[in-house]
């Protein structure tokens, strides 16, 4: 009846084992927010969209003055001119200039198309900042997932371990078990306790990482994404030309290019268009006379000005060139590595699968073995502690084999 009770004991204690990894298979007690919604949460909190927001501000400015009438605002001049400080005869001269400035030919089409552009590379770029935050949210979400797992495995262990101590100072008060027994089974339990903390204090600083990037407290349950595949449904989000990344540096490309146009279209200052209209008078026995004329100012074109413009804007449209060949080649190495990844990932569970199998049967036997006195304690912990890493192993390939498949839809640009 004792070795009855504690097989039971230990099977209870050795059944946690064989439970789903807790917050990524098993149904939560209440609905949970989806990865996408938490993604909102952390586009909220990032500092970098509000400089976005400034910078489509810039934008928007920059296209209602290229809609304009003239390049730069007109200005008015008014001034007077009398002979009181001398003669006093009553000379008196009062002029009034209306100015303005003159598009030159090309130039207002050129600056309509760089606000365009500008307001279009504003849009791409905040499309990648915000799959760029994903990428920040899934690293901080599967780190989560993986110390929950570890403080989960942890803490089974040492209730595990605990069972099998007290079951095994009873057999040792019994006299059925050595005392050298009973100390296996203590150095068992203050080794198991000792990887809890550890673990314990892995997952607090998980949270903290994920609150301070949500402002929010992790949720109870993590949910794993679904790879995307071209056949999938979501196949025309695959598509290389709408990866944000791709098209943030297309945008920047676009838009250095039509700087450049802009420098080449504006090789000298505006022209100025003049109205005077002037009322003077000789001396007090002349009445008033009024005058209105027109003047054209026409700026000479500086070479080195034009060259030193033009030159600058050459350099940024080139280093866009660059950048956007980088970015696409980086993606497309991005994606191929992370599809390697997650054939590995998907391998590695298999191989888990397999050994967390053989390990659950091994240690049934030796349990049992265990229980009716034919091994010894330290045979039952060697095994035991076998068991326990398989099952360790199995969870972190659950979880690894998830976070590779988020890897995957990060790379292709996919956001939650």
């Amino acid at each position: 009846m004792t070795t009855l009770r504690w097989r039971q004991r230990l099977a209870a204690g050795f059944a946690g084992v064989l439970l789903s990894l807790p917050g990524l298979a098993a149904p939560p007690a209440a609905p949970e927010a989806s990865l996408a919604l938490w993604l909102e949460q952390a586009w909220l909190r990032n500092p970098q969209a509000k400089a976005l927001d400034a910078r489509e501000a810039e934008a928007r400015a920059a296209q209602e003055l290229a809609s304009g009438l003239t390049p730069e605002p007109g200005s008015i001049s008014v001034g007077t001119l009398n002979d009181q400080l001398n003669s006093n005869r009553g000379k008196r001269e009062v002029a009034v200039e209306l100015n303005a400035y003159l598009w030159l030919p090309g130039q207002k089409a050129a600056r309509a198309a760089e606000a365009e552009s500008r307001f279009d590379e504003v849009e791409a770029r905040r499309a990648a900042l915000r799959l760029e935050v994903a990428g920040e949210l899934r690293e901080a979400w599967w780190m989560l997932a993986a110390a929950r797992n570890t403080t989960s495995l942890a803490a089974r262990r040492l209730k595990t371990a605990r069972a099998l101590a007290e079951e095994v100072q009873r057999r040792y008060r019994a006299g059925d078990l050595s005392r050298i027994d009973g100390n296996l089974a203590q150095m068992e339990v203050q080794a198991a306790e000792a990887e809890w903390i550890d673990a314990d204090g892995a997952l607090l600083q998980a949270e903290h990482v994920f609150r301070a990037l949500t402002g929010a407290p992790a949720p109870s349950s993590i949910s794993a994404e679904r790879p995307v595949t071209p056949d999938g449904g979501s196949a025309s989000r695959l598509l290389p030309t709408t990866h944000p990344q791709l098209t943030a540096a297309a945008a920047a490309s676009r838009s250095a290019r039509a700087k450049v146009k802009v420098a080449e279209e504006s090789r000298r200052a505006a022209p100025e268009l003049s109205l005077l209209a002037l009322r003077e008078r000789s001396n007090f026995s002349e009445s008033y006379s009024d005058s209105v004329g027109i003047r054209l100012k026409i700026p000479f074109s500086s070479g080195a000005l034009v060259r030193r413009e033009s030159s600058a804007a050459q350099a940024d449209a080139d280093h866009s060139d660059a950048e956007m060949q980088r970015v696409e080649m980086r993606v497309e190495l991005d994606v191929a590595r992370s599809r390697q990844a997650l054939q590995a990932a998907e391998r590695q569970y298999a191989l888990a699968e397999q050994r967390q199998a053989l390990s659950a049967d091994s240690l049934r036997l030796a349990e049992k073995s265990f229980a009716l006195g034919e091994s010894d304690l330290a045979t039952l912990l060697r095994i035991r502690a076998a068991a326990y890493d398989a099952d360790a192993f199995l969870d972190r390939q659950r979880i690894a084999r998830a976070a590779a498949i988020s890897r995957l839809n990060q790379t292709l640009g996919v956001l939650p």
